[in-house]
């Protein structure tokens, strides 16, 4: 860029080098250097002096921050859904939303059946049993559920949806799903209702929406087998927490893993701030992993990259490759 000053980028939580050497190549790089969120006002300050931004899942930006923001060019979020992030804010403002809409996928259908073998084979009873010291050698004890003739009802056959599936089908598990396009032929393509009556485990892998907020909620967990588990590892808020407590309390659902919970999800004012003490009091009949859907380090490592490509693609002049909008003034 010659003797002009380089435009600022702003990288809101801790990435790996590699990730900085490529934009330091263009822009000036400010960088959270710690594995903890910066408080919202210091992030908020310090992209009011840059040109763009590389955001992720505990980020919010609203028209609030935008208007801070005034230099801001594109946010590029290393993350696949975009719910945190109002969209009709940044085209007005001018600015690039772009996001990372494959790299996820894998990782989090690995993490996906991780939760649903470790919730239905009882692992972290068994794990407990064994460090106690009580383990003497096998007994007739600790029997689960298995994977193997059961069906998988998987709402939404998305990107993660048609990573999920063949890794079920291969685990012996029949794959339905329901969605309003069809997905893979391999496949049954079901009505919602019918998918929640036949399947022996359910989950759910849409975008959150206004009208997909609450989606497993009292009248969904209802309509599920008695019996049926339950796994989330898309938004916190797809899942109505208080009544799958209540469901698990009654019986009817036999257990819930969880990998996202509602008070992720930041741009919900009435979002829950914790997680229903319910679910954490029952270490019985529910699993919980701290948002590590895509916590593998060389899909992290791939993701930033990706966003840092989005960032020096649209301070280029070009359209970011996981553009969301097209920016009134970009």
């Amino acid at each position: 860029m010659g003797g002009e000053q380089r435009p600022r980028a702003l990288i809101t939580h801790w990435v790996h080098p590699e990730v900085i050497e490529r934009l330091s190549q263009s822009c000036e790089v400010i960088a959270n250097p710690t594995r903890e969120s910066w408080p919202r006002e210091r992030v908020r300050a310090e992209a009011a002096r840059c040109e763009a931004m590389i955001a992720f899942m505990p980020d919010r930006v609203d028209a609030a921050f935008l208007a801070a923001c005034p230099k801001l060019r594109v946010i590029a979020a290393a993350l696949k859904g975009a719910d945190n992030f109002d969209l009709e804010a940044c085209t007005r403002r001018g600015v690039w939303l772009a996001v990372v809409p494959e790299r996820l996928a894998q990782p989090t259908a690995e993490l996906a059946l991780a939760l649903l073998l470790a919730l239905t084979r009882r692992l972290r009873a068994g794990d407990d049993h064994v460090r106690s010291g009580a383990f003497q050698g096998w007994r007739p004890q600790l029997y689960g559920t298995g994977l193997d003739g059961g069906t998988l009802g998987i709402i939404g056959m998305g990107s993660v949806g048609r990573a999920l599936a063949p890794r079920a089908a291969a685990m012996g598990m029949k794959v339905v799903y329901a969605d309003p396009r069809p997905g893979p032929g391999e496949y049954e393509r079901v009505s919602p209702d019918a998918l929640l009556a036949r399947s022996d485990f359910v989950m759910p892998l849409v975008h959150l929406t206004p009208g997909t907020h609450h989606l497993i909620g009292a009248a969904a967990l209802a309509a599920m087998k008695t019996g049926a588990y339950l796994v989330n590892v898309g938004r916190g808020s797809l899942v109505d927490e208080a009544a799958v407590a209540a469901s698990l309390a009654a019986g009817r659902l036999a257990g819930y893993a969880a990998d996202v919970f509602e008070l992720e999800d930041w741009a919900l004012e009435a979002r829950p701030r914790a997680i229903h003490p319910a679910l954490l009091a029952d270490r019985e009949r529910t699993f919980f992993t701290p948002h590590l859907g895509s916590a593998v380090d060389a899909a992290r490592r791939e993701i930033a990259l990706e966003a840092a490509q989005n960032v020096l693609d649209a301070l280029a002049g070009r359209r970011p490759r996981g553009a969301l909008n097209e920016p009134e003034r970009a």
